[in-house]
């Protein structure tokens, strides 16, 4: 099977000073369509940056980054703009939704922005609310909404304008254990019935049994990458 994502030999280096500070080295890794991949790693282990260049958020010092063959690392500004409106969609640890618009409204966005009028923009809105559990929310305004359902909107909102890849940034983090647990079964039927790559950069060992793969960082270095039927999950527990 062929590779939708492929990073290759990717450095990320920031100078401080005379100080140079890597929070990548070497990374290389391939993604295929349709898997769930977990990256997983203690905090400054540089999954999150790994995560950032896959989105198309941030560029490497060096290597390169392509999804569907097309190398992320030579596009224009709007080039890239165009890859995470059309192509990537976000799901975040804090939601970032928008207070002041209802759950519809918020979802419309990224429509909109693609280039759709109004009416097309709420009507995509309201079948990924509904697909995410959310047909009869569509007025509520974010503070009316649990911390699941806010999540859910988020997760409405990337899914609005059929993203080949999903990433999301610790989505379960600010959740309780049920809630949580209830966006991982999410993402993993997204997965399954629409053929979305997901990618998520994670602490939570919930995710490991619904990944295919987990992609494990370490210092800014792959440290390995398994398979999920190669691991032996237990309560409270990976071995």
């Amino acid at each position: 099977m062929a590779a939708l994502i492929t990073a290759n030999n990717l450095t990320k280096m920031y100078r401080m000073g005379k100080n140079e500070i890597y929070a990548l080295r070497d990374v290389s890794a391939e993604i295929n369509q349709g898997e769930y991949i977990s990256v997983m790693g203690p905090s400054g282990s540089g999954k999150s940056t790994f995560f950032n260049m896959i989105g198309v958020l941030d560029k490497p010092t060096q290597g390169t980054v392509t999804i569907g063959g097309v190398d992320l690392t030579r596009l224009t500004s709007r080039q890239r703009a165009y890859i995470r409106n059309r192509h990537i969609g976000y799901i975040f640890q804090a939601y970032n939704l928008i207070g002041a618009l209802t759950a519809l409204y918020n979802v419309m966005l990224p429509v909109l922005f693609s280039g759709a009028d109004e009416a097309q923009a709420a009507r995509r809105a309201t079948e990924v609310l509904d697909e995410v559990g959310l047909g009869n929310r569509l007025l509520h305004r974010p503070g009316e909404l649990s911390g699941g359902q806010q999540q859910r909107v988020a997760v409405a909102r990337a899914l609005a304008n059929n993203p080949t890849i999903l990433l999301a940034d610790e989505p379960t983090a600010n959740l309780d254990l049920n809630t949580g647990e209830e966006i991982i079964a999410l993402l993993r039927k997204l997965c399954d019935d629409h053929g979305v790559t997901v990618i998520t950069a994670t602490h939570d060992y919930k995710m490991l049994d619904k990944s295919d793969r987990i992609l494990w960082i370490k210092d800014g270095a792959v440290d390995r990458i398994e398979r999920r039927e190669d691991l032996n999950i237990r309560v409270g527990k990976v071995e």
